[in-house]
């Protein structure tokens, strides 16, 4: 998340440098556990290549969240920050070349930058986005029905539909495979 404001604050340019030639390069297969649900995030994930998703066991049902692709950080923020158990797993949906921060160095950069008006600034807006993206997936989730949801991901964000296998697109929707190929003919008749 951090690593994707890069290009958006080019004032932090010698900051950013510094940090990224610290993250540790890594290539892993699909379907590879990044951090466990239940485990204590030690890492920052910045995905160069590939895709990871972010999701939990809901009651033996896996209930996917989000997904990462290219140039875009991952990590399980309160079990990273508050150093307490994560809520979420991550996972890599294709093969990927990750890079990963530890977060000893994660924190050093923070405390480094900490009285730079730029990188608050960055700050305020990484989690002015990721707040206003969880809201509206929140609200999505009780307002739009299942069709709209599918709708509203096609339009707004199609890479996921291209890449990511239906299930767990499905999962990301709340509904099951099942009723996501249901949809998908539905619209497919409609044409």
């Amino acid at each position: 998340m951090l690593f994707t404001f890069k290009n958006r604050f080019p004032d932090l340019n010698p900051y950013w440098e510094k940090y990224i030639a610290l993250q540790q390069r890594a290539e892993y297969p699909a379907k590879t556990i990044l951090l466990q649900e239940g485990k204590t995030a030690q890492n920052y994930y910045f995905v160069e290549q590939g895709c990871l998703r972010l999701w939990f066991d809901n009651n033996g049902k896996d209930t996917t969240v989000q997904f990462f692709f290219e140039n875009e950080g991952a990590a399980s923020l309160e079990s990273f920050q508050k150093n307490m158990p994560s809520a979420f797993a991550i996972e890599t949906i294709e093969p990927s070349v990750i890079r990963i921060l530890p977060k000893s160095i994660f924190n050093g950069m923070l405390k480094e930058l900490d009285q730079n008006p730029d990188f608050l600034k960055a700050l305020m807006e990484i989690s002015f986005e990721r707040q206003r993206h969880y809201m509206y997936e929140f609200i999505s989730r009780i307002r739009d029905t299942p069709l709209q949801r599918y709708l509203n991901l096609i339009k707004e964000r199609p890479h996921i539909v291209k890449r990511v296998p239906q299930h767990y697109i499905a999962s990301y929707l709340g509904i099951t495979s099942v009723h996501l190929s249901r949809l998908k003919n539905q619209l497919a008749r409609k044409k």
